[in-house]
């Protein structure tokens, strides 16, 4: 460090004490330097500006910050919420430094005001989110951008609609998140899927060096719990399909869906909405998974031609009644099916003593569960469900006839 560099160092901090300010925030090798000041007006009234200097340039730019006179101490807001804003602003200004100074260019203070003024206008969460979700449906990942979707919406409400940049996101604000959605009474699985979401978009602007990493999710809780896995005995399942519903037909669909499901090795809901006709071809149904992308193909049973055959042939080009019209939002009708089927299952679930909430979703866990009390083989029973993250099953098998993942479920439906 040079004796004028040494001289500036210690004028800052004569000017700014608090020992919450690191070297970093001071100048940097060019001598890009920021100031706080405090402007009065003549109603006891202040504004907290930034004053940016750079190769004998000045520009003087507003934190939005505004005070009373009383409340500002001649070197710093006496306020602890104002301090540590602006401290974070001045923890953003020198990264806005570091940054151009990195890239090897000229630049002025009019370049730092300039980024400083966009953090503003185009770096907050709620903007910065709504570009990621509009990338997403660019590049086709339509179900990630809805997950996105929902965590933003969840996260404008917590702030009432207040917006916030990126660079201000706090581990505090984080804490008082998480606690928020606790208190609307989120299970740990459900608040933790929020704040990943939040993580990842944070992530996104560190590794665009748009904001410094300040780590505001280290308190939060973003792991995920184990749950219990929900599976109905045989018995129940039974009992299900023996349903006399002819004259409920909301709820005759319900259960031939949640049936179809069991039928089909558990398919998941999303899957068989987007099954094609073309997919059934020479007595084997075969769809990728939209999860995973892996390749399925299963046998198809008298079981579920007869689901098919129950119900007019569908106009579009999808095999099941789920999304039965052209012209329309596939997905928008494909997810309001999912919440009236799972609803009408739940009524279900009380005709037949259930014992648990029944979802669609409880059909995948009862296909598994079914399985493995008829002594299948965990790895059939890996390889039927298209699972592709069971490693211990994957040391044991590279590949499997899909015969004998079909014998399998030839098993199972047999037991009805």
């Amino acid at each position: 460090m040079t004796a004028t560099h040494f001289n500036v160092f210690c004028e800052f901090f004569k000017k700014y004490p608090h020992k919450q300010l690191s070297k970093h925030k001071t100048i940097n090798k060019k001598m890009a330097s920021i100031k706080v000041r405090f402007l009065t007006s003549t109603d006891k009234k202040g504004h907290i500006c930034y004053q940016i200097t750079h190769e004998r340039k000045v520009r003087q730019i507003s934190s939005g910050h505004q005070l009373d006179t009383s409340e500002w101490n001649g070197k710093s807001s006496t306020l602890p919420e104002t301090r540590r804003l602006i401290h974070s602003d001045l923890d953003l200004l020198n990264h806005i430094i570091r940054r151009l100074e990195t890239q090897g260019m000229e630049y002025s203070a009019d370049d730092i005001a300039a980024e400083f003024r966009m953090h503003f206008s185009d770096y907050t969460v709620f903007k910065f989110m709504e570009s990621t979700i509009g990338s997403m449906k660019q590049l086709g990942r339509l179900r990630t951008s809805e997950t996105y979707r929902s965590a933003l919406n969840s996260f404008r409400r917590f702030r009432g609609g207040n917006d916030i940049i990126l660079a201000r996101l706090t581990g505090e604000t984080m804490e008082a998140y998480e606690s928020w959605l606790r208190r609307q009474g989120l299970v740990p699985n459900t608040v933790s899927f929020y704040t990943r979401i939040l993580r990842a978009t944070y992530n996104r602007a560190v590794d665009r060096g748009i904001i410094n990493d300040l780590r505001p999710f280290r308190h939060v809780y973003t792991g995920i719990d184990k749950t219990v896995k929900r599976a109905l005995p045989l018995s129940v399942i039974k009992k299900i399909k023996a349903l006399d519903l002819q004259h409920r037909p909301a709820l005759d669909f319900a259960r031939d869906m949640f049936m179809m499901s069991f039928y089909l090795r558990g398919m998941s809901f999303v899957d068989m909405a987007f099954l094609r006709k073309s997919d059934l071809h020479d007595g084997c149904i075969t769809y990728r998974r939209r999860k995973t992308g892996q390749l399925l193909t299963i046998g198809w049973t008298k079981e579920m031609d007869s689901i098919v055959s129950k119900y007019p042939q569908n106009a579009t080009s999808y095999l099941l009644p789920i999304i039965s019209r052209t012209g329309i939002n596939e997905r928008c009708a494909y997810r309001n099916a999912g919440y009236s089927i799972n609803r009408n299952l739940k009524k279900i679930a009380g005709m037949v003593n259930a014992g648990i909430d029944l979802t669609l979703y409880v059909a995948r866990h009862s296909w598994a569960s079914a399985a493995k009390a008829k002594g299948i083989p965990l790895c059939v029973i890996s390889e039927g469900m298209g699972h592709d993250s069971e490693l211990t099953t994957r040391i044991y098998l590279a590949s499997l006839d899909t015969e004998v993942v079909d014998r399998a479920n030839a098993l199972i439906i047999s037991s009805l």
